[in-house]
């Protein structure tokens, strides 16, 4: 893979000299993998996978792999602009323009809209910090999340476009996507980072200990892809799902892989497919990857 010209984001200030290239490839290039990651783990509740494609019906692992192969760019660009303290206006046109590249790649199906989102962001925040040569943490990515762009983001809720998650979140009282990037993504950083962590710490593999971080993720989010595809009913059936594995012992379980394929297939059944949650393991997965000191 040839390396992107970090020209191309939309300021006219330069990168500030103390951060190379390369750091900002290896923040953006971890997005790319982390949401490489999140595609190749099985069994995920009415995901898409290597192994099948879920609850879908438009869309397998091939059509994300070709969305994967449009955004090699992208986050390496949006953590450069981080770099620059750009304004919210200028990354979320670079995060427009990666989901135009997006739908042409996947002849016009939403794969990754909501990472673009979330990983856009926290690439953008590593950026900053890197830029300021202060250390890469799960504590300092937030923070600077929240104290660069949260106005913006709080300002964003309720405005522009309404998605399909969007009018879920209104017409349920459920929180939407842009609201829990308002409040500096608290699931990621309060939940699943710290049971992704700890789970590895624990002795568990790493497919079990992002299976156990998804279901924590499913068992705690407001996701509004599950309630457009199954109203507040299927939120809720999906959410108790979760805690029921967790509650019998969950991925360190002996037959926690098969207890998750049978969930999986309940949601296949019911239609039902936790998106958001997806995006958040890919985000907690690249968390892991850039911090320091974590495995």
């Amino acid at each position: 893979m040839s390396a992107p010209n970090l020209a191309c984001v939309a300021s006219n200030r330069p990168v500030r000299p103390a951060v190379a290239d390369a750091a900002l490839l290896r923040i953006g290039r971890a997005a790319t993998a982390a949401l490489y990651d999140e595609l190749a783990l099985d069994p995920k509740p009415g995901l898409v996978s290597f192994v099948d494609a879920g609850s879908h019906h438009d869309m397998d692992a091939r059509t994300f792999m070709r969305s994967l192969f449009s955004l090699r760019h992208y986050f390496p660009c949006i953590a450069a602009l981080g770099a620059q303290a750009a304004s919210f206006f200028l990354l979320e046109q670079a995060g427009l323009a990666a989901e135009t590249r997006m739908l042409k790649a996947t002849q016009g199906v939403n794969t990754h809209r909501g990472a673009i989102f979330s990983l856009g962001l926290l690439c953008a925040s590593s950026g900053w910090l890197l830029a300021n040569e202060k250390p890469l943490s799960p504590g300092a990515i937030q923070e600077r999340l929240l104290s660069q762009w949260g106005d913006a983001l709080v300002q964003r809720c309720g405005h522009g476009s309404i998605s399909n998650g969007q009018s879920a979140a209104r017409l349920f009282g459920l929180r939407s996507a842009g609201e829990e990037a308002s409040l500096g993504f608290p699931v990621l950083f309060n939940t699943a980072v710290p049971v992704l962590r700890a789970s590895l710490r624990q002795g568990l593999d790493v497919r079990s200990a992002r299976i156990e971080a998804l279901f924590h993720i499913i068992a705690h989010l407001d996701d509004t892809n599950l309630a457009h595809r199954g109203g507040l009913a299927g939120l809720r059936y999906a959410q108790q799902a979760a805690r029921d594995f967790l509650g019998a012992g969950g991925a360190a379980r002996a037959d926690g892989m098969a207890h998750a394929q049978s969930i999986h297939q309940a949601f296949v059944a019911r239609h039902l497919s936790p998106g958001g949650a997806a995006d958040i393991l890919a985000a907690a997965c690249w968390v892991m990857k850039v911090c320091k000191g974590f495995p």
